[in-house]
């Protein structure tokens, strides 16, 4: 049955591959070589050696000896290294890198039984393009024969990559790939640490209604997360009585939005809501700007949780409002890095800058496979996977609890705002540090 299991899923996965835009899979040898800071990583898998163990029926054995360690357990991703995607991709290498960085420094190493095992991670560039980061996937598992797999950034690419892994039987746990309609598959090896795409406007919108706000527009990427989360937004508009006067849809990897937000700014709403990635953040911040589009509030979905772009726009962002699946300023804590506060404290020591969400949702994907497997006492992937469904923890990233979907339903999303070049956190009111600022201006 479950090799019946595998051959459906693994045409399933051809399929979705097939179904993504731009792809371009002449990159699949190009591994991104490690600079010295990393930790705990490893650049080209072509130079690991390999193990024989099948991931279903690995054990202790298959585990390398280390100096120091008992061995060694391999985890792989592919990451955007290059590409659109190439701001969050390096805030998520460096939260897994974070993650290793203090498993085998500081923890001293993942517990199996009464050994301890250092965490090795495999990277390759999978250069922002879902056929890509597919193809990296099964060599990952083919070739570093990896034990388990942590995700991609963006849902478009873990669509693919995650049927990848449920095709061959190993589990990936990740935290920036957040699409409901990734869920809907009965996929039984993706785990999601964060809060699903539909939920991202949930808790912005709730409190721009309490404030006064009465209509809305709505512009997003035709792709899976933008989609997920203005499919959302429409739902959460409704119940918040609040009346959706137009939504635009446009394509990927749009460099100009003028039409949009010149039909936008005619119809004066109190709310955008902008559902895309960091650059279309960018492109909807300096298009309202030069067309004099001044809503009440602006919510857009990815951009303004990051310091980047209040560095890179300054004024310009002023009462911008984003989702976010964490900030340091949030009341969470646990037995690993302790607070909110001392994961991001350790995470500057080794960056240099603050971690943003994507980072810190990287980190806890590592966590939640490492509790899993600390709990499991083993690398058989049957009793990881039974882990992760029991999991039950609270961590410096917050709650988290898996339901059958393998999606994270102990975690609310939360909302910042960019008030006086401070990015603050305004909902929901228990993770609250600031009071919404609405209409922008006031």
């Amino acid at each position: 049955m479950r090799r019946l299991q595998r051959i459906l899923a693994l045409v399933f996965a051809l399929a979705m591959i097939g179904a993504a835009c731009g792809t371009d899979a002449e990159s699949v040898d190009n591994a991104i070589e490690p600079s010295e800071e990393d930790s705990g990583s490893s650049g080209d898998g072509a130079e690991d050696e390999a193990t024989s163990e099948d991931p279903d029926d690995s054990d202790d054995s298959a585990m390398e000896e280390t100096v120091g360690f008992a061995g060694t357990i391999k985890f792989g991703a592919a990451l955007s290294e290059t590409g659109k995607f190439s701001v969050e991709g390096k805030d998520s290498r460096q939260g897994y890198d974070t993650w290793a960085e203090w498993v085998n420094n500081e923890y001293g190493g993942i517990k199996v039984g009464d050994d301890r095992y250092e965490v090795e991670i495999i990277y390759y560039d999978d250069e922002s393009d879902a056929d890509t980061a597919a193809n990296l996937i099964q060599r990952l598992i083919d070739e570093d024969e990896v034990n388990f797999l942590l995700g991609p950034y963006s849902s478009g690419l873990t669509t693919g990559a995650s049927a990848i892994s449920e095709a061959n039987g190993v589990i990936m746990v990740e935290g920036n790939g957040t699409s409901d309609s990734m869920f809907e598959r009965g996929f039984e090896n993706l785990f999601l640490v964060g809060t699903v795409a539909s939920d991202y406007t949930k808790s912005g919108i709730e409190a721009m209604a309490a404030s006064g706000a009465t209509t809305a527009v709505i512009a997003y990427e035709d792709t899976s997360f933008p989609t997920a989360v203005a499919q959302g937004a429409i739902a959460h508009l409704e119940a918040n009585g609040i009346e959706l006067l137009a939504t635009e849809k446009y394509p990927k990897d749009i460099q100009d939005v003028s039409a949009i937000m010149t039909k936008f700014r005619d119809l004066e709403p109190d709310i955008f809501i902008g559902g895309g990635h960091y650059n279309d953040a960018v492109l909807f911040a300096n298009s309202a700007k030069e067309l004099g589009f001044k809503p009440d509030a602006m919510l857009i979905t990815v951009g303004p949780s990051n310091p980047k772009l209040v560095s890179e726009l300054g004024d310009d962002v002023a009462g911008i409002l984003g989702p976010t699946q964490w900030e340091a300023s949030m009341a969470y804590e646990g037995d690993y890095f302790g607070t909110a506060g001392d994961y991001a404290a350790y995470y500057e020591s080794l960056w240099g800058e603050a971690p943003v969400y994507q980072a810190a949702s990287a980190t806890a994907s590592g966590m939640a496979l490492m509790l899993a497997i600390e709990s499991a006492g083993s690398l058989d992937t049957d009793a990881v996977r039974t882990a992760l469904r029991g999991l039950d923890a609270e961590i410096f990233y917050g709650p988290i609890s898996f339901d059958e979907r393998g999606v994270n339903i102990g975690k609310p999303m939360g909302t910042v705002q960019i008030q006086d070049g401070e990015i603050k956190v305004i909902a929901p009111d228990k993770a609250a540090v600031a009071d919404l600022v609405f209409p922008i201006g006031e």
